[in-house]
């Protein structure tokens, strides 16, 4: 069973940055690929950005240029680095995993929230 916790949500003005963090346990994380979700209020869940175990990168266009996903697989860890914030990525933003690299994300994290003021 994978288990993943998320941090470093919070509230920031617009054109500041966070990194977000998730720690992954319980399974064989270098093998899986790793990907961000947000959920906004009164919007369905949407992708953000993925990395695949051979971390090849891939970003929802609205965030192309602004944020960055990595991996350390020596800690068993998957960041997303978020710059130059917009009110709209106001969200609660999820870290799944993909045991399956075929797009099955069976396994996720209970969410951090990332609040961005104008």
């Amino acid at each position: 069973q994978v288990q993943l916790v998320e941090s470093g949500g919070g509230l920031v003005q617009a054109g500041d940055s966070l990194r977000l963090s998730c720690a992954a346990s319980g399974g064989s994380f270098s093998r899986y690929h790793m990907g961000w979700f947000r959920q906004a209020p009164g919007k369905e869940r949407e992708f953000v950005a993925e990395i695949t175990w051979s971390k090849n990168t891939y970003y929802v266009d609205s965030v192309k240029g602004r944020f960055t996903i990595s991996r350390d697989n020596t800690k068993n860890t998957v960041y997303l680095q978020m710059n130059s914030l917009k009110p709209e990525d106001t969200a609660v933003y999820y870290c799944a995993a993909d045991p399956s690299t075929r797009g099955d994300y069976n396994y996720w994290g209970q969410g951090t929230q990332v609040s961005v003021s104008s």
